[in-house]
Order: C-alpha cells, then structure tokens, then sequence
C-alpha cells in the first residue's frame, strides 16, 4: 500500500497534548511507560486466553476468546472505513516511539495500520473487562478497568494514537463485552454455533473493503476459533484444571504449537508473496491464522488426557 493513502483528520488539542507528554517525559520517559502497551499487545491475549480456556476455566475461556476474536476483526474493520493516518505521519514533533510492526517502516499503511481507533484500548477492554465480567472479584474489576487506561495511556505517548483513537478504542470494546456475552447467555451451548456463524458474518463483510494485515490476521482466528470450540465441544471434551504445572505445559505446548504453524505455513510462499499486500496474500495470512487456530485451540486438547495422566503418577 503506497504510504500517502489516508485521511488526515484530528483536534489541535490531541496533537499538543500528545507533544506535551513525551516532552514532559523525555525520550527515555516515554519509551518506558510505552512499553505498558505490551499489556495489550495481541501475544499477551493469546497467552491469557491460553490460560483461560486450555488451563482454569474453559467456559470462560470461550466467553472471553469469543469477545476477543471478533474485536480482532471489528476494530480493524472501522479502521478501514475511517482510513485515519497515525499521528506522526502528519506531525513531525511527534515521535513514533513503539511501531506496531518493528520490523516494517513505519510509513508503510498496511503493515502499521490505520489509527482509528485504537485497536489496542478495544482490546485491553475486551479482554481485561470481559474477564471482570465473568469473576465478580473487587480486585480484577478494578484490574479491568486500571489496565485497559494504562494501555491506552501508553498508545498516546508511543505517538501512534491520538487521544480520540484511544476514546473510541475503550467505547468499542465496551460495545463488545456488553453484547457478546448477552447473546451468548441467551443463546445457551446449544445454539452456540449460532452466535459463532452471525459474528463470523459481520466479521466476513471486511473482506470487501478492508487492505490492511491486522484485519486479516483477526478473520483467520475469527474462523479458526469458532469452528475450534465446535470441534473441542463435540468430540474432544477436555475438563479444566487447577494444577500450576500441568496449566505450564498446556499454555506453553499450546503457544508453542499455535506460533510454529503460523510460521510453518509461510514456507511454501515465496517472501514477495507474502508481502505484497494483494489478495492472495491476505488469502494466505487468512488460511494461516485459521488452521493454527484450529489446530492449538481445537485439536490440541486432545493430548490433555495424557497430560494429566503424568501429573496423576
């Protein structure tokens, strides 16, 4: 994607207040309190849905994964309808201090995104949110509503959002976990199915105008997820667990598998394929994304058994 495409739109305010901040806190001020963004980078989810659904409460897991997966694929596709550059394409006081992918320039669109609005804040809100949705904890509400500030807080400073961005990201996530785990409770797990194939839908209207690599990497988990949980449900039935080690192995074979299958799939393409940014290209990121997610949350459950047969030794 050529790096002028977009729209430049934004509030003088957003654009002082995000010079005021890293000048405030210095270059290394601001690299430090940007690394926060980790807490709602796409990998931490992963990991704590990992946690969830393969370890201490799988019922959750879904509820949560569910919530996640199509906020993967809704944010991106506002995204795509507002095309909103980030802010320091068109401010040069504003320092880019944590890209979305490292290694691409950070001009190039398609690789870093659009701004608007922050897919990170949506997230964090999600995730963090829906899990104080489904434990009435004083202590993980609280987390969920600390964390998902602290993330969007850090987006401001790493130059990558503007203030509105961040705004809109929580308003979405909230949109989020206030609907999907409704139509879940209503749906019941019979007709589960059911609110899988409507959000895969609305997920698959992106496909028409949607250019950018996080949409397609959140349809292909999309998909994968919501035929994973079928399979897991009909055939596989794995019970949660409270064991710390065996939760350990579970999460790091699980991650493990899920990462090497994302890599393995691109070896058959060549590097300027996978690059491009065409249609095949984002055909291929889609099939990745989903048979790995098929695979580690659907299939893999299946060894839980005798996992737990050598914790039961």
């Amino acid at each position: 994607m050529d790096a002028v495409v977009g729209n430049s739109f934004y509030f003088d305010f957003e654009v002082r207040l995000m010079e005021a901040l890293q000048g405030l806190l210095g270059e290394k001020g601001a690299v430090l309190l940007s690394q926060l963004s980790a807490l709602g980078e796409t990998l931490i989810f992963i990991m704590i849905l990992g946690f969830l659904y393969w370890g201490i409460d799988k019922k959750a897991g879904i509820k949560v994964g569910t919530g996640l997966m199509f906020a993967l694929c809704l944010n991106p596709m506002v995204k795509n309808i507002a095309n909103r550059r980030r802010p320091y394409f068109d401010n040069t006081n504003v320092k880019c201090i944590r890209p979305v992918e490292k290694d691409a320039d950070i001009y190039d669109i398609a690789a870093q995104g659009f701004s608007f609005p922050s897919g990170h804040s949506t997230n964090s809100v999600v995730v963090y949110g829906g899990i104080a949705r489904c434990y009435k904890n004083k202590l993980i509400r609280a987390l969920g509503v600390i964390l998902p500030v602290l993330v969007g807080l850090s987006r401001i400073i790493a130059g990558v959002h503007y203030p509105t961005d961040v705004l809109c990201g929580w308003a979405l996530g909230l949109v989020v976990i206030l609907i999907v785990p409704v139509i879940f409770d209503k749906a019941g797990d019979e007709k589960r199915w059911l609110v899988f194939l409507i959000l895969s839908v609305i997920s698959l209207l992106g496909v028409f105008y949607c250019k950018t690599d996080d949409y397609f990497t959140g349809l292909g988990m999309m998909l994968g997820f919501s035929v994973a949980v079928e399979i897991e449900e009909r055939f596989i039935k794995f019970e949660s667990t409270n064991r710390p080690l065996e939760i350990g192995l579970r999460l790091v074979l699980g991650a493990a598998i899920f990462s090497a299958i994302t890599s393995l799939l691109k070896l058959p393409f060549p590097s300027e394929v996978l690059e491009r940014g065409d249609f095949i290209a984002h055909l291929i990121r889609v099939f990745r994304y989903f048979i790995a997610s098929v695979v580690s949350m659907g299939l893999y459950p299946a060894c839980f058994k005798k996992m737990s047969g050598l914790f039961n030794k």
